[in-house]
């Protein structure tokens, strides 16, 4: 079924393989991705912008109130995905997908779906951060006001409890009536996560959060994620191996629009099952 719709798109050592005779050790996976509830659930997914192809026949299981990380080079495809999951890609002219993305089992691109709602359940932060002009309260609620919520008291709880999950609040709560542009770009980021959440996702998608950050900002957002999981299910973009390592329970590799491997972190980077993949987490190509 194809449907016609509207995409804008500190340096540390190699992971390290643990040798058992010539098996690589694996102790600790997360249980087998099939076994799990899945959040999202991707089945042949394919998309075009006008005539070229970027995604091709994507299938994979996300599961729930987990980590997982898509890689791969530049222009393979992952952001492309990413965008897939809130229908981004719709304010873009000239893109045609086919396949189904279901979001706790709904399909995200059937009939009757209201979009703003779904990207309330799909808080989306972007790879540099964007905070509006607008004071860090204003910031943080702006989903809210914009569903029409004007109770204070709501108002001051959803801000005290975004900033607080954004590790922001200690940082910012005498401050709340400034202007969010004078934060510093690590608190910028975390202060658009604040807002991604406010609205309570089901979903929380990152397009490479952290590439514009310096290694003590991206640790605290690393730090962050890794929280966030106990609430929501994170898909996170990177460039970075090692981000990828630290951060997520599973990882997607993707190469020229195809996804060529979906399992556990560690076994993508210790014990993959293909060449391919092999050759990228290893550095051999990318």
């Amino acid at each position: 079924m194809d449907r016609t719709i509207i995409e804008d798109e500190p340096r540390v050592s190699r992971p390290t393989r643990e040798t058992r005779g010539h098996e690589l050790e694996l102790e600790g996976l997360p249980p087998d991705v099939e076994k799990l509830d899945p959040a999202v659930e991707v089945k042949e997914l394919s998309l075009w912008y006008g005539e070229s192809q970027a995604l091709f026949d994507v299938n994979m299981r996300i599961p729930e109130r987990m980590v997982t990380a898509f890689i791969g080079p530049s222009g393979c495809g992952k952001s492309t995905l990413l965008r897939c999951l809130n229908r981004l890609n719709d304010l873009i002219p000239g893109v045609r997908i086919s396949g189904t993305v279901r979001i706790q089992g709904e399909d995200i691109y059937g009939s009757g779906i209201d979009v703003i709602a779904l990207r309330k359940r799909t808080g989306m932060v972007f790879q540099k951060s964007n905070p509006f002009p607008k004071s860090i309260y204003e910031n943080v609620i702006y989903g809210l006001r914009i569903d029409g919520q004007n109770r204070r008291s709501v108002l001051d709880e959803a801000v005290e409890r975004s900033l607080h999950a954004a590790g922001l609040w200690d940082e910012v709560k005498d401050r709340l009536k400034e202007s969010a542009m004078n934060l510093s770009g690590g608190q910028q980021q975390r202060l658009c996560i604040a807002r991604a959440i406010a609205t309570e996702p089901e979903v929380l998608l990152m397009d490479e959060p952290c590439s514009a950050l310096d290694p003590i900002a991206t640790a605290r957002i690393e730090a962050l994620i890794t929280e966030l999981r106990e609430t929501y299910t994170v898909v996170i973009v990177t460039h970075n191996m090692h981000q990828a390592t630290r951060v997520s329970d599973y990882t997607a590799f993707f190469y020229l629009g195809n996804l060529i491997e979906f399992g556990p972190t560690k076994k993508i980077f210790q014990k993959p099952d293909k060449k391919q993949t092999e050759d990228y987490v290893t550095g051999r190509f990318g």
